[in-house]
């Protein structure tokens, strides 16, 4: 990642909230495209080694994206992303949870809801994601489960991606 660029990763235990703020080299309808095109997401949505690979995603108000992270072993790590409100290339509201491969949701592991806003600077756009946890037990877990670590490798692999694509 170029040092240059804007990352910001917040956790307020108060708000069980954890805010990350994160510059791209790339205009802001790219990054949003990055973001909501299936065939965009499957490049770079997981962490280093993972890969991700979607088995259905219908981005509309109501619509849903339930995909897979794979580690290279094959192991897979199912997870369901309802979409409750969307302003293109501006923001959208989901609701993040584990599920299973039929698309069950999986109550032992905290669920979420994400805010992420796409907004211009210069030539560049920048990502907000706000991430509400129901609880401060919800919030530790996934800080315990390396969402930091987590979200950076992943969000390397958008910046990799953004390259190719200008």
């Amino acid at each position: 990642m170029n040092s240059n660029l804007q990352f910001d990763f917040l956790v307020d235990k108060e708000k069980n909230t954890i805010t990350v703020r994160r510059e791209f080299l790339a205009n802001q309808q790219l990054v949003w495209d990055c973001y909501t095109k299936r065939e965009l997401l499957d490049q770079w949505f997981a962490p280093k080694p993972l890969s991700t690979k979607t088995k259905s995603m219908d981005f509309s108000e109501g619509g849903h994206w339930h995909y897979a992270m794979v580690e290279p072993n094959g192991t897979e790590y199912w997870g369901l992303t309802t979409y409750t409100e969307i302003k293109p290339i501006e923001y959208y509201k989901a609701l993040d949870a584990f599920s299973n491969e039929a698309g069950d949701i999986n109550s032992d592991f905290p669920q979420a809801k994400w805010l992420v806003s796409f907004t211009g600077k210069d030539e560049n756009a920048v990502v907000e994601t706000i991430v509400t946890y129901n609880s401060l037990e919800d919030l530790e877990a996934v800080i315990n489960m390396g969402m930091k670590d987590g979200l950076t490798s992943t969000l390397e692999r958008l910046d990799d991606l953004l390259l190719t694509l200008k």
